[in-house]
């Protein structure tokens, strides 16, 4: 269903959703079961995959899942059948080529050999399809950020948790976390190394992304969903995840509270996404986090989370440095090309895991706890009011989902 590229880009300068080129990954040949089969298939078997959202990172990730080697691309579904059709450039049948909203409902129902499906659609389409797969017996490769709401949220986390219970394999792509530098430097930082966290800064500035065609008609808002709250959640749940999804994971922690602000001043030619958000996040003991975001910056990009506690500082960049400076420092490293090498990454342990029977399914927890707490800085921001996180879930409000005029 996507019809945008997600990159974020390399090192000297991060650019959302533009190609990573000259990336392959690791050929990888394992014996894999189906997950109707038992652990000890033939040497030679793969895994079946079928592919929802054949846009641009869709059409990338899926030549990245065939270059690993251990996966059959055999399906693919998006909304407008051109890009579905593309796929057939990767071995796809035309016959295995669905469109419509329904799409991935279709290859599921009529693919039966399917083993996974990995879903790269719009945000607002991943808990009904994810649900869907599982429900199917299917393994699920999950894109960021899962939900739209918090609705979605709770039905993903239902999801991650009958997927363990089938035996089946649950896994959200965040590059962040396949990270070595950011792993280390994280446990460092919960092993006490920069002691008791005070407070700490999250930040998102990016350029603006380019609109697709006519963003008025029905099938025009779908080719521009990143622009629209009700398809992607907002640029603070699409986009700005990534760094949220840090300091929570550093934090180890949901927040209590958040305020905030933000608006539409600087990209309002298209969609009624804001272009700016500013939060303060309260977590448990008065800790602070504050976050900021652009989406229309020149001259200046990071992604980035800076913690600071009594013993030290954790300061980690997407594409940039990781590091702890402090009483006892960690030197970390560059991470470098991390779209491309974490998905690479997660996309060889999603084998793995398929493969060797691990169905602890680890990345849904946080997932769904990063993607509520942006979803809290996004209900602070929109209302004005100080909003906790006790209020935001109980009030389990749905995003109101926009989908007339499209085709089923």
């Amino acid at each position: 269903m996507t019809t945008h590229t997600e990159g974020l880009a390399s090192l000297s300068r991060i650019k959302r959703r533009a190609f990573v080129k000259g990336t392959a990954g690791a050929a990888l040949a394992l014996a894999v079961t189906r997950p109707d089969q038992v652990i000890g298939a033939p040497a030679n078997s793969k895994i079946n995959l079928g592919v929802v959202g054949c846009g641009g990172r869709g059409f990338w990730i899926a030549k990245l899942f065939q270059e690993q080697g251990g996966y059959n691309l055999m399906a693919a579904g998006d909304y407008f059948p051109e890009q579905a059709g593309r796929m057939g450039e990767l071995g796809v049948p035309e016959a295995n080529q669905f469109s419509g909203l329904d799409c991935a409902k279709k290859m599921i129902d009529k693919c039966k050999d399917l083993d996974a499906v990995a879903i790269i659609s719009p945000p607002c389409f991943h808990p009904e399809q994810t649900a869907d797969a599982v429900d199917a017996g299917k393994h699920v490769y999950l894109a960021k950020p899962i939900a739209v709401d918090v609705p979605g949220c709770r039905s993903i986390a239902d999801s991650g948790k009958k997927a363990t219970q089938n035996k089946l394999v649950c896994l959200v792509d965040f590059q962040t976390r396949a990270n070595e530098f950011y792993k280390e430097a994280v446990q460092r930082v919960h092993n006490g190394q920069i002691g008791d966290i005070v407070c700490g800064e999250a930040e998102y500035q990016a350029g603006r992304l380019g609109k697709r065609g006519d963003d008025q008609t029905p099938e025009g808002r779908l080719r521009n969903w990143v622009f629209m709250k009700d398809l992607s959640g907002d640029i603070i749940t699409e986009q700005n995840i990534h760094a949220l999804d840090v300091a929570s994971w550093i934090m180890d922690a949901a927040p209590v509270s958040a305020v905030g602000t933000g608006g539409r001043k600087a990209r309002v030619d298209v969609g009624d996404c804001w272009d700016h958000f500013s939060v303060i996040f309260e977590y448990p003991g008065e800790k602070i986090i504050t976050f900021n975001s652009t989406q229309f910056a020149k001259g200046w990009d990071d992604i980035g989370c800076r913690v600071y506690g009594a013993k030290g500082t954790i300061d980690t960049h997407y594409g940039g440095i990781v590091m702890i400076r402090g009483d006892e420092s960690y030197k970390g490293g560059r991470t470098g090309n991390i779209y491309a090498e974490g998905a690479i990454h997660n996309i060889a342990d999603f084998h793995r895991c398929v493969t060797e029977g691990d169905y602890a399914n680890l990345t849904v927890a946080p997932s769904v706890r990063s993607n509520l707490t942006t979803i809290l800085g996004r209900t602070a921001a929109y209302t004005g009011k100080k909003v906790t996180w006790d209020e935001v879930m109980q009030a389990n409000e749905p995003m109101r989902l926009n989908l007339k005029g499209l085709k089923s």
